[in-house]
């Protein structure tokens, strides 16, 4: 197996840091928005790595044993996606023994750190676009960019035209990885935050850097000092050619999230849902589709209870990403139902009032955190399409394995529908006892196959008693 061995066991939270606890106060900037304010593109409301950890026995409760923090170097932007430098936490996070002492306390509760690489852009601050600014034709660092001529150019309204960069976006100066010492840069700071401790990368715009054989020598770099490292891709469509020992080992599985959403809005049948999630699977070499991560939102999306309006509906959808194969992802905030549209309303801070918190819905996440962690066939077992009811919008999968097998029913309808389950497929006899692993009640099967009653909106995950 080349992908780590800790990934088929994991639950992952993202934490977009300026907005999910402020452990530190004396780290605002003084121009620090009240926390709880709407979110705005360029607003900080002092979240920071202290208040990470101030809040790590939540991180616990909830049944998380993985984090990705999206980016924590040096930036003048609340999303840290414009890099000022690689080699340094920003202050308004906090300082590097801040983090080693996040790594540490994650570590000794078996939690493992991913970051956000960005390595297909930096930000205007960067050291070499400053000197590019400031000498021009004459800078050392010139070819470190895709220049298209002078003066530069990089601030004031309008899009880059002077030089490439993300969307256009002036800030956002886009690196020439072909440049072997740009290539020899970034594999640096790769290697540099790997021997701090952490335990991998989610890596952003992969498919934007031209040069393909930089993810390879990434790879290398990484997994020459971390074998069990993991390398997260963000790749939004269904693509193999991003998995692999000459790329990731996972990738943020985008798709499986638009499927789940069509079906649960009523876009798709359950039988064409079903036949898209096996479409999925199948596009990649089993350890590979087994190594994505299952997002439902995140900080590129809108929020969950914000796409589908009902709460029952984020319950069915949080069923179907801890059933897949696959590392749920929770984006932080959505566990107690947190609202939000698109960027920057994605980006809310995180509420600390309880009163403010879906109390059930986030016992729901917390009951399939700790189902999935528990469960063998739910890491690693195959995936089955059992039966899909159209007419009702109800289904059944199944998950098997050497070590055991379970079921997921699902009632996406309006009204109370008979959902069945073929007992063969599953390895379950008549006459076994079952138990619904969230509610506790247990099922005896009567006969060739399970027969149960799913109230509208539902859905219950089944294992042997």
């Amino acid at each position: 197996m080349s992908v780590p061995f800790w990934i088929h066991s994991s639950v992952f939270y993202q934490i977009f840091p300026d907005r999910f606890a402020n452990g530190n106060p004396a780290l605002n900037p003084p121009n620090v928005q009240p926390w709880g304010s709407a979110p705005t593109p360029r607003g900080f409301q002092g979240g920071n790595l202290a208040g990470i950890m101030q809040r790590f026995d939540y991180l616990l409760d909830l049944g998380v044993n993985a984090l990705y923090l999206n980016p924590i170097f040096l930036s003048p932007s609340n999303h840290r996606y414009n890099t000022t430098d690689y080699y340094q936490i920003d202050p308004k996070l906090g300082t590097l023994e801040d983090f080693r002492s996040l790594l540490d306390l994650a570590h000794r509760h078996g939690v493992r750190v991913l970051l956000d690489g960005v390595f297909n852009h930096c930000g205007r601050g960067f050291f070499a676009f400053v000197d590019l600014l400031e000498n021009e034709m004459d800078s050392p660092y010139r070819d470190w960019f895709y220049v298209n001529g002078f003066p530069v150019d990089a601030y004031g309204s309008g899009e880059a035209t002077k030089y490439e960069a993300w969307w256009k976006f002036k800030s956002l100066p886009k690196f020439n990885v072909t440049n072997p010492r740009v290539r020899r840069y970034l594999l640096d700071v790769a290697r540099y935050w790997m021997e701090q401790g952490i335990d991998g990368w989610r890596l952003d715009v992969p498919n934007e850097i031209p040069d393909r054989t930089f993810w390879s020598e990434f790879r290398d770099v990484v997994k020459s000092i971390d074998s069990d490292a993991y390398l997260l891709g963000e790749i939004w469509t269904v693509d193999s050619s991003w998995v692999g020992e000459h790329a990731f080992d996972g990738l943020l599985n985008y798709p499986f999230r638009d499927a789940v959403l069509s079906f649960l809005r009523g876009e798709l049948k359950a039988s064409r849902f079903a036949r898209q999630l096996g479409t999925i699977l199948g596009a990649y070499p089993r350890e590979n589709g087994w190594a994505h991560t299952l997002p439902l939102g995140s900080h590129d999306t809108p929020r969950l209870l914000t796409v589908l309006g009902e709460v029952a509906l984020v319950r069915s959808a949080y069923l179907l990403q801890f059933f897949f194969p696959g590392a749920p992802s929770i984006y932080y905030g959505d566990e107690i139902g947190l609202k939000g549209g698109a960027d920057p309303g994605c980006r809310g801070p995180f509420p600390w009032d309880r009163k403010a918190w879906d109390e059930e819905l986030r016992g729901h996440v917390a009951g399939l955190a700790r189902l999935r962690r528990s469960v063998p066939a739910l890491q690693e077992g195959d995936f089955l399409v059992l039966w899909t009811n159209d007419a009702d919008q109800s289904l059944a999968f199944g998950r098997r394995s050497q070590a055991g097998a379970a079921a997921l029913v699902l009632n996406n309808s309006e009204s109370t529908v008979q959902a069945r389950v073929p007992i063969s497929a599953m390895g379950w006899v008549k006459g076994s006892l079952l138990r619904e692993a969230l509610g506790g009640r247990e099922v005896q099967i009567t006969g060739d196959e399970l027969v149960l009653q799913l109230p509208a909106r539902s859905g219950q995950i089944l294992l042997p008693a």
